[in-house]
């Protein structure tokens, strides 16, 4: 997920009470080119599934760190009155081994799960918009991609931002590995220059034209095998065959009487979120009083519970076609009351102590929307780091993710953002790598009171537990609740805190006084609407690049019975 300089991210969505659903809708998305291609969707007409797919396709173009057709994600949507969740998260190669990263005395090769032609696994995001489109959408499929490919086709100007990034990366790619051709493709990028992608336009058109055969089968199929085999790379054409999306029950909660939906295995996401806050419940309980926002207290207490939080990420989360997740025990109230009575209200726990409790760039991007009707959609799509492996398909045009590096390669060792990992992440044929992408619904009596989701790797659950205090405990308005100062705790490194600058410098000094390292560093890119006494607040993370627009349904069709999903004949 992703880590450097735009996570994108965030998110949006919600249903209002009925009078203010068909009065607005509104987008949260990380560009702008995104944003007015989702805007566009929703004024002829089409649903909020409708306009996530448009948007994603578009930002395959325009977002080339995150937005990808060549990694994966996960979507939550709401339409109707129910959640629905979909993975589309990348899989291993059919020929992928627990031990593939590692030499011959059984030590982990640097880098080996991150740059070149080893480092990905089979995208899933053409899939996944494609099912999402048959059970959901309501506009035809062509019409939502073509906006895409106008993008990749006539070009688009190069913010500022991105031409530097890619510069940068270029640069720091020459000589890692043969199949890194990143500078070819992307390395000429100029502020404001427009710029074309011809073989991506090729791409999208088959995937127009084709649906997800247009990309999993026949031409482009072919080009990434080929590709993979010309570089001694894992995925063949049987791979891309064999791909689904999954739908699966989304994790749900009850907490303060509002009900948090969020993503379940194999993301770690959902349960982390509903961990932390009700860990935060509890010891709110033993303090008798809630300690002052971003106060040490308050920053303690929360790190505290990150440290548990963590710990059994590392131990018991995984892929749950492979792995039996146990997910109502790590929530159910006497093992929360258990964890929350071993913080340490007062010092630091002993990270070495810190141990399961029961017998993943930061370059990830995050949008969401809102539609007319109430439908709402939070939806979390990465290529792991920056520009994911730094390698494209020659001849399709887009990059492939790093995504191998989410797996554990060994246990004990931690990946590129830190986190830990043992049996129920390693590497498996056909397996589905943990997670952290968190997006996530709060909901209040049937009706959605906020959105929320970021990229950012394991800050990802970070940025999502604190903007969701940010609004119900401290009653913060959107824009403010995701440019608050956010702090971060994962139990390794070792009592480090990572913070946004912001943060009070006093507090500072008396967490190091505690005995915490902080180091100052940006992380995220949350994009938030919040239902607010039945009006919409739409945000995007002011240190980010992105475009959130609350606007008017008048100009959209006269209100009434929302459109049908063009699959909901043959049940989707």
């Amino acid at each position: 997920m992703r880590s450097f300089l735009f996570p994108i991210v965030l998110l949006c969505l919600l249903v209002t009470p009925a009078k203010a659903s068909q009065q607005q809708a509104a987008v949260a998305m990380p560009d702008t080119f995104s944003a007015a291609v989702a805007e566009s969707i929703l004024q002829r007409g089409g649903n909020a599934v409708d306009a996530a797919i448009a948007a994603q396709f578009a930002l395959a173009v325009t977002l080339p760190e995150a937005g990808n057709i060549g990694g994966g994600g996960f979507m939550l949507i709401h339409r109707d009155g129910q959640q629905y969740f979909l993975d589309y998260r990348e899989m291993a190669p059919g020929a992928a081994t627990r031990d593939m990263y590692l030499d011959e005395q059984g030590e982990v090769i640097p880098d080996a799960s991150i740059y070149g032609i080893l480092a990905s696994g089979v995208p899933g995001t053409v899939r996944g918009m494609w099912e999402a489109h048959q059970r959901h959408g309501t506009l035809e499929w062509a019409e939502l991609v073509q906006p895409a490919v106008d993008l990749a086709e006539k070009g688009f100007p190069v913010p500022e931002p991105l031409a530097r990034y890619a510069r940068s990366y270029a640069k720091r790619m020459e000589g890692k590995d043969p199949a890194i051709n990143f500078g070819r493709y992307f390395g000429s990028m100029e502020a404001g220059a427009v710029f074309r992608q011809p073989e991506l336009a090729a791409t999208l058109r088959r995937i127009r034209d084709e649906g997800a055969d247009g990309f999993y089968r026949g031409k482009t199929a072919k080009l990434i095998a080929d590709f993979m085999r010309s570089h001694r790379g894992l995925i063949t054409e049987a791979d891309l065959a064999a791909y689904e999306a999954r739908w699966r029950e989304p994790i749900a909660v009850d907490w303060r009487g509002y009900r948090i939906v969020s993503a379940s295995p194999p993301s770690s996401g959902g349960i982390a979120v509903a961990q932390w806050l009700k860990i935060y419940d509890r010891a709110l309980a033993r303090l008798g009083e809630k300690p002052a926002h971003n106060s040490a207290e308050y920053v303690h207490l929360l790190a505290e519970a990150g440290k548990r939080v963590f710990a059994d990420r590392a131990e018991y989360l995984g892929d749950p076609d492979f792995h039996q997740v146990p997910v109502s025990a790590l929530l159910e109230g006497e093992y929360i009351a258990r964890r929350s009575a071993e913080l340490d209200l007062a010092g630091i726990s002993p990270t070495p102590a810190i141990v399961p409790g029961l017998p993943e760039s930061e370059e990830t991007t995050h949008f969401s929307i809102v539609d007319r009707w109430g439908n709402a959609v939070s939806n979390t799509t990465t290529i792991n780091l920056g520009f994911g492996s730094g390698v494209v398909v020659e001849g399709a045009g887009f990059l492939l993710n790093d995504e191998m590096d989410d797996f554990s390669a060994k246990p004990g060792v931690a990946n590129f953002f830190g986190a830990m990992g043992g049996e129920a992440n390693e590497i498996r044929p056909h397996k589905r790598m943990l997670s952290s992408m968190s997006p996530t619904i709060v909901m209040e009596g049937g009706d959605i009171r906020m959105v929320t989701g970021s990229p950012g790797g394991t800050t990802i659950i970070t940025s999502v537990y604190q903007s969701i205090l940010n609004v119900i405990e401290f009653g913060m308005d959107a824009q403010r609740a995701i440019d608050t100062p956010r702090f971060h705790h994962q139990l390794w490194p070792k009592d480090q805190i990572r913070y946004q600058p912001g943060l009070d410098s006093a507090v500072v000094n008396d967490l190091e006084g505690m005995g915490y390292q902080l180091n100052e560093r940006g992380f995220g890119d949350l994009q938030v609407i919040v239902n607010r006494n039945g009006r919409l607040e739409a945000a995007s993370q002011s240190s980010g690049r992105g475009d959130s627009r609350v606007f008017a349904s008048e100009a959209l069709p006269e209100a009434g019975q929302a459109p049908q999903p063009v699959g909901a004949e043959t049940g989707g």
